[in-house]
């Protein structure tokens, strides 16, 4: 038996990760960059309510940023990104945009 092309792999891949993704949806289960989020929306959070709360923020932002340079990216670009998403965190609402399927009415 031949073996497959590539281009009959590559949709068999994404026949099977379609499958995965909507098995993923209807058991309502989180993928890792919605923990992700959650997880660094709550780490800001946190530390925002520590009593020096500035430098509990930037011990956060130092490893962040230490990750992220290690991963190759650029370290002043990381530092605004962080910084732009704690700004954007700061007025205390629900930072996140709803997703509609998983809504249940």
């Amino acid at each position: 038996m031949p073996r497959e092309t590539k281009r009959q792999r590559n949709a068999k891949q994404m026949i099977r990760q379609q499958r995965v993704r909507e098995k993923a949806r209807l058991r309502r289960r989180p993928d890792r960059d919605d923990l992700a989020r959650v997880l660094l929306w709550q780490m800001i959070e946190v530390a925002r309510q520590e009593d020096d709360s500035y430098i509990a923020l930037g011990k956060v932002r130092d490893v962040i940023v230490e990750l992220l340079e290690r991963q190759g990216f650029n370290v002043f670009e990381s530092e605004n990104v962080f910084h732009e998403l704690a700004d954007s965190y700061a007025d205390g609402l629900f930072p996140f945009r709803p997703k509609r399927h998983l809504e249940t009415n």
